[in-house]
């Protein structure tokens, strides 16, 4: 069953004063804050100034082992089974790296689509939704959770930053 979270929607028209709305709020430390958006703004992400994915440290940790494993497999291989050609040395690291570049890429894609299943299904974080259909038309959309008896602040850091609309909303988690 879904949660109920009351909130603060403000409907802005403009990119900057959402950024400022963000700006205001994130001082005030509220329990959420959601922005909707018509189309991507990064100005407005360095604004929340979320965290950054660790999906990222997924696809390094496995491109590592994908190369440790394409050095320590034709290694172990070679000293297992020595073949002495032409007076050459049994472990020759040249011909190795072929192997350890393929097998990085290979590790670090599956470790990258592993990072992403998990981080999107097994540890997803509750959103909350509070969405209204002039987000779709070119609107802006600020909605904030606010901290037990702030809403008289929030409500007051969403005028200033100029809403057009602001009113109180029931979103569901």
């Amino acid at each position: 069953m879904t949660e109920r979270r009351d909130g603060i929607l403000g409907i802005f028209h403009h990119s900057d004063a959402v950024e400022e709305a963000v700006a205001g709020l994130r001082a005030q430390k509220p329990a959420d804050i959601t922005v909707y958006a018509p189309l991507p703004h990064h100005d407005i992400e360095h604004a929340l100034d979320r965290p950054e994915s660790p999906v990222r440290v997924y696809t390094l940790v496995g491109g590592l082992t994908g190369a440790a494993t394409g050095f320590a497999m034709p290694i172990w291989m070679s000293l297992d089974y020595p073949l002495i050609t032409g007076g050459k040395p049994i472990i020759s690291l040249p011909p190795f790296v072929i192997i350890a570049f393929e097998l990085a890429i290979l590790f670090g894609a599956l470790a990258t689509v592993l990072g992403l299943v998990l981080n999107a299904f097994v540890f997803k974080p509750k959103a909350t939704y509070a969405y209204d259909p002039s987000f779709s038309a070119g609107s802006f959309g600020v909605f904030v959770v606010p901290a037990e008896g702030r809403g008289d602040e929030v409500r007051s850091v969403l005028e200033r930053a100029g809403a057009a609309e602001i009113r109180a909303e029931v979103a569901h988690a």
